[in-house]
């Protein structure tokens, strides 16, 4: 077994197909699949079935990825520890929702644009908060910020940053924005602006929702949280986002928070990284910065 075979098992796990595995790594498929059958000779247990015109993974596949994803990390982590000081971790990769890179992250950016010149900067959209863990897990990501319930995870460190406050708004001139209190049960017909399925503030607007017996059945998805706050100052429907996101419009009046009466448990700004993942410096710099940023402003 070596990082070659690795590296191949990974990639092909990811994309489930020997042929784009082979152009991603820039191989013959044959030299893809005489590494895979080496691997698979070594472990003495297949890794891959082929149904049909599909391939899978195999239960022995899933398990073996988790260890490949920690030995490739490693073996990179120590590769960089001997190296130059100076050329460690020159590139930064943090996953964060378009609400957290729009609203709270320029400052931190800033800061550690001038403590590290240096280090590029990559951030990934966070559209998913299951996700996220996930490509932290398999060291995709160095560090991501997110907003969501406190959840444990057995590979993860993560720390509450604050609590956020997620409001239900409409356009200013919307029937139920003279209300004093609003029920599920007036919301559940109106037309709901959503982010994509998987964010954590959609899941936990469901939620509330199936918990009184209702569904939100009349609802826009968009990717943009900037296009759901335009459509709901237009008065195309309802959202559910952030305050960080509408206080801008609440204050100029284009937009109101419906005094819903529904109790929804609290949401907090984390940042989260593996606890495996090697400190570098600027990746110590970061989560340092964001610590004092966030809880100061």
């Amino acid at each position: 077994m070596d990082f070659k075979q690795l590296r191949t098992f990974i990639t092909a796990a990811e994309m489930l197909n020997f042929t784009k595995t082979a152009k991603q790594l820039n191989f013959a498929q044959s030299s893809v699949t005489a590494q895979i059958k080496a691997l698979e000779e070594e472990l003495g247990q297949p890794l891959f079935e082929r149904l049909g015109r599909r391939l899978f993974l195999t239960d022995a596949g899933h398990r073996f990825k988790e260890y490949a994803d920690q030995l490739v990390r490693i073996y990179a982590e120590a590769k960089a520890v001997v190296g130059d000081e100076h050329k460690l971790q020159r590139t930064l990769v943090i996953g964060a929702q378009e609400s957290q890179c729009t609203y709270r992250l320029p400052p931190v950016l800033s800061a550690f644009r001038k403590h590290f010149p240096e280090v590029k900067v990559i951030f990934k959209p966070a559209h998913s908060e299951a996700r996220v863990r996930e490509e932290i897990r398999n060291g995709t990501l160095d560090v991501a910020v997110l907003l969501d319930q406190e959840k444990s995870a057995d590979h993860l460190v993560t720390e509450a940053l604050r609590e956020e406050k997620l409001m239900v708004v409409a356009a200013a001139d919307h029937p139920l924005s003279v209300k004093k209190k609003v029920g599920v049960d007036e919301l559940a017909d109106e037309t709901f602006l959503l982010t994509e399925s998987g964010c954590s503030y959609r899941e936990l607007l469901e939620h509330s929702f199936h918990q009184d017996g209702y569904s939100l059945s009349n609802l826009l998805e968009f990717g943009s949280i900037e296009a759901i706050k335009q459509c709901a100052v237009a008065g195309l429907g309802l959202a559910a986002l952030p305050e960080m996101v509408v206080e801008k419009e609440i204050r100029e009046g284009r937009l109101v928070e419906l005094p819903w009466t529904k109790d929804m448990p609290p949401l907090y700004t984390q940042i989260a990284w593996h606890k495996e993942k090697w400190m570098s410096v600027p990746l110590s710099g970061f989560i340092d910065l964001t610590r004092k940023i966030y809880c100061t402003s």
